[in-house]
C-alpha cells in the first residue's frame, strides 16, 4: 500500500470511497465543497492506493477554536477519513491517520480535532476534547468529540468552541 497527496485525477475515485464508506453522498460532497475552500490543506489531503486503485482517503483541514476571551487558535479538523467496504479492517484508516499526523506535524501545525468512535481514535493519542476545555459547536456526546496535541503544549492555553468552516454544515 502507498500513501500520497491526492491529485485532480483522484477526486472522482475519493468520492466513490467516501461515498461507499458511509453509504451516502454526504461526506462524499462534504470533501468536494472543503476542496474549494479557503480550510483546504492539499498536503492533507491524502489518498490511501493499493496497485492503481484508490482504496482510502483522509481529509485534514483548518479550523479555529474561539477561546473564551474571543481570541483564536488555529487547529486542524480530520474528517472525513474513509476506506473502500471490502479493504475495511485491515488497517488501511489507521495508516492514513498515522501518516497525516505525521504530515501535519511536517506543516507545523499544532493540534487536531476530531469527531469520532470514542475507542478507535484514542489509539492515535486522541483524548476528550473536554479535558483541554474545548468544546464542539455540535450536540454530540463528549466522549466522541476528540482532540491530539501534535506538538507538546499545542492546544496550551486553549479553551472555548471549535469553528468548523460552513461546508461542514451539509452533513
Amino acid at each position: 500500500m502507498n500513501i500520497r497527496q491526492e491529485t485532480k485525477n483522484d477526486f472522482n475515485a475519493v468520492f466513490e470511497v467516501n461515498k461507499l464508506a458511509f453509504g451516502q453522498d454526504s461526506e462524499a460532497n462534504l470533501v468536494e465543497l472543503l476542496r474549494q475552500s479557503e480550510a483546504f490543506i492539499p498536503q492533507l489531503s491524502l489518498v490511501a492506493t493499493l496497485g492503481n486503485k484508490i482504496v482510502g482517503h483522509i481529509l485534514f483541514t483548518k479550523i479555529q477554536i474561539i477561546n473564551d476571551d474571543k481570541s483564536e487558535t488555529d487547529s486542524l479538523a480530520l474528517a472525513p477519513m474513509a476506506v473502500r467496504p471490502e479493504f475495511q479492517n485491515k488497517g488501511i484508516g489507521g495508516q492514513l491517520i498515522k501518516h497525516g499526523l505525521d504530515k501535519a506535524r511536517e506543516l507545523q501545525h499544532k493540534s487536531v480535532i476530531v469527531l469520532g468512535h470514542e475507542h478507535y481514535y484514542p489509539k492515535f493519542g486522541f483524548i476528550p476534547a473536554e479535558k483541554y476545555y474545548i468544546k464542539s459547536p455540535y450536540e454530540v456526546p463528549t466522549n466522541v468529540f476528540m482532540a491530539l496535541e501534535l506538538v507538546t503544549d499545542g492546544l496550551k492555553n486553549t479553551n472555548g468552541l471549535v469553528k468548523y468552516p460552513q461546508e461542514f454544515d451539509t452533513v
